[in-house]
């Protein structure tokens, strides 16, 4: 456990923290079982690459190239992965590992996988000696360049994967690699139906492939090579099996189209680079698509991409220690450009998750504000105060129909959380001026009355909901129409962001010499914050959950009272937050961070497992979720402090670098030892929170 609070950790001992670990993004698999952990690379537009350290897919959602057709939506998978062959001295090597509906794991190139990095990008070292014992070694490294809407000279995005083998040894070999290529979405698997086929068109050191179904042309994209001949032949793998859906009670083989192979000759210490390149503008001709232009040199996009981390990161501590740079690159990869306000957003998590309103929000301190990137964290405001309509801040910036989904209480309450903390941090008040008009129509829409049965209570000025059948807060799990953690009435946390919502408002309306605003907002303030008493449970020395219509509070154990201790204005005082604090530490705290009900109540289960349904039915019933770490903290630090903060980070980081996707850090994990990762495996709060306790000042 670290002596001291976190919150005031020095560089070197937040490099200490992690000392334990040895050389933690190098690892060296061995011939056990193949190797299921996963890597992640992203590039600004939404867009994605990964798969796992063996090489094989075990998700729907791993590929070499899921590219965002409309940034950041319309993820498709175009380039899903390369079998590669290497024959060297009379000797065939398959380096490929598959795992196949039939049960069988074929070829088995995990065999012969020495290492796999993760610093800078994903790296794979292939190696042995051939019958006549000669070495022989074959690396490959794989980059997602990042797009930069504002550096773009001209309209084009584009999403490309940068994919390099570098062959050593003491004889030439040839290199043979066979596509395996789709075109679906990223939610979705392919199989070989009839009507489904693609078209190539080789023209020199580049291929153009596009899907027809049934006559109906699918996404054009390209691939380029630096050398070697390309044949085309046509064939499909039937039946991969991924064995991570399988877990999650969904489809799990998928049937994917080769349309060819590449096969080149490497002399020792020659290198193949490949480039896939999926444009988003639209082009007159299929054709039109083909490139021209020299192949991108590996070795300058990956300095080009290191001086722009550098430039974002490198005068923060954390980015001397190797830890602390995974942490700052994980944080990077959420922030996208959203092409429908030609501005940023940001995605709630890989690899299935988009940019959702209140993730966002909650997430931005400590992707934007804890790190320095004050310009960032204000597009980011604008970009959903844009959205807002009737006072409510959607919680999905879109759907499968395009527009929005306002489906919660919070996300509103959270923007004018994260603008406060903004305007403290920068006192950007022309910012302030600006967006004023959208602070009154949300503290105006919760005080008449808005979408879902939101209201303030006139009697208690605290904020209430009636929305049978919706889950509208941060526990939003509903099966069947069912609100599996309903929560109607008065959430606890909900009105702990509405007090702090008006104690900022009466600042900024005092600021912008609005008297008559500060006024009517500090009279509100005053009476939520006396009414908030109304949630202390004496018999448990805690905070009720909420208050029901009829009177009746909830007097279950979750998290939400830490949340309503976190805020930048605490409506409760020292006794009772130490009592609050002490229980959820004996209750709640776990080493990966906050579970979401006490393992005491009847409805708590201690693992997340199952198809759908069973698992929604059971996300908030004790599920431990990481990015409440942060909450915690900030509580902790408020009302002990000089008191050490009894949480020690080192299964987390190490998490980071060791579990899961390597490299970031899960959505949410058992709330049962040993509190196995689950969920999406890299989310944006999860990093946020984490970031944001390590660089707290």
């Amino acid at each position: 456990m670290f002596r001291g609070s976190l919150l005031t950790m020095s560089h070197r001992e937040v490099s200490q923290s992690a000392a334990f670990l040895t050389n933690p993004l190098v690892l060296h698999p061995g011939q056990g079982e193949p190797d299921q952990r996963e890597w992640l690379l992203t590039n600004g537009l939404g867009s994605l690459s990964s798969g796992t350290i063996c090489d094989a897919h075990t998700r729907t959602y791993h590929g070499l190239l899921m590219a965002a057709l409309d940034p950041p939506l319309r993820r498709t998978l175009l380039l899903s992965r390369l079998e590669a062959i290497l024959e060297t001295e009379g000797e065939v090597i398959e380096l490929s590992t598959n795992f196949w509906g039939s049960g069988v794991t074929s070829p088995l190139g995990f065999e012969v996988l020495d290492s796999f990095s993760l610093d800078p990008v994903p790296t794979w070292t292939w190696a042995g000696q051939t019958a006549t014992g000669l070495p022989w070694r074959l690396t490959r490294r794989i980059l997602m360049p990042h797009d930069d809407p504002e550096e773009r000279q001209g309209p084009l995005l584009s999403s490309c994967t940068l994919i390099e083998y570098r062959y050593q040894g003491e004889r030439p070999a040839n290199l043979m690699l066979r596509l395996l290529i789709a075109d679906r979405d990223l939610h979705q698997q392919q199989r070989s139906e009839p009507g489904l086929f693609f078209r190539q068109t080789i023209q020199g050191q580049q291929v153009l492939f596009q899907s027809y179904r049934l006559q109906t042309p699918g996404t054009p994209w390209v691939l380029r090579w630096s050398k070697g001949r390309y044949t085309a032949d046509g064939f499909w793998y039937w039946k991969l099996h991924y064995p991570r859906e399988t877990e999650r009670g969904l489809r799990d083989q998928e049937d994917l189209y080769s349309p060819g192979y590449l096969s080149v000759r490497l002399v020792p210490d020659e290198a193949l680079t490949l480039e896939a390149v999926a444009p988003v503008a639209a082009r007159a001709t299929p054709e039109a698509w083909l490139l021209s232009g020299e192949l991108p040199n590996f070795e300058q996009m990956l300095a080009r991409e290191a001086a722009r981390l550098e430039e974002i990161f490198g005068d923060l501590p954390l980015w001397q220690d190797c830890t602390g740079r995974t942490l700052l690159k994980a944080s990077d990869q959420f922030l996208v450009y959203r092409r429908s306000v030609e501005g940023p957003t940001m995605i709630a998590g890989y690899p299935w998750f988009e940019d959702w309103g209140r993730h966002m929000l909650v997430s931005l301190p400590g992707l934007t504000l804890s790190t320095g990137r004050y310009p960032l964290a204000r597009q980011l405001l604008r970009t959903c105060a844009l959205y807002c309509q009737d006072g409510i801040v959607p919680n999905f910036l879109s759907v499968s129909d395009g527009e929005p989904s306002y489906n919660s209480i919070d996300a509103s309450l959270w923007w004018l959380e994260a603008l406060g903390l903004y305007l403290s941090q920068t006192q950007d008040w022309e910012f302030l001026a600006e967006q004023f008009a959208t602070v009154r129509q949300i503290l105006k829409g919760y005080m008449l009355g808005t979408r879902y049965g939101i209201h303030t209570d006139p009697a208690d000025q605290l904020v209430s909901w009636d929305a049978p059948g919706e889950a509208i807060t941060w526990m939003d799990a509903v099966v069947d129409g069912k609100a599996i953690t309903p929560r109607m009435g008065k959430p606890v946390e909900i009105n702990a962001l509405w007090y702090s919502a008006l104690c900022w408002a009466t600042d900024w309306a005092t600021h912008l010499d609005n008297s008559s605003l500060a006024t009517q907002y500090s009279r509100r303030a005053e009476q939520a914050r006396a009414s908030m008493q109304r949630f202390w449970n004496p018999d448990s020395g805690y905070l009720y959950d909420r208050l029901g219509f009829d009177g009746a509070p909830d007097a279950t154990i979750r998290p939400n009272a830490i949340l309503a201790l976190s805020l930048h204005h605490c409506a409760f005082e020292g006794v009772q937050a130490r009592r609050v604090l002490a229980l959820a530490r004996s209750r709640l705290l776990t080493p990966m961070g906050l579970r979401s009900l006490d393992p005491q109540h009847p409805a708590y289960v201690g693992h997340y497992r199952g198809g759908p349904k069973q698992r929604d039915s059971i996300y908030h019933q004790g599920t431990v979720w990481s990015w409440l770490i942060g909450p915690f903290a900030r509580a902790w630090q408020r009302f002990y402090p000089e008191a050490p903060l009894p949480v020690d980070l080192k299964p987390l980081l190490a998490h980071l670098t060791q579990e899961a996707c390597l490299g970031s850090i899960s959505e949410i994990f058992d709330g049962d030892d040993p509190h196995t990762a689950q969920g999406t495996v890299a989310q944006a709060w999860s990093v946020a929170e984490l970031l944001r306790l390590l660089l707290a000042k």
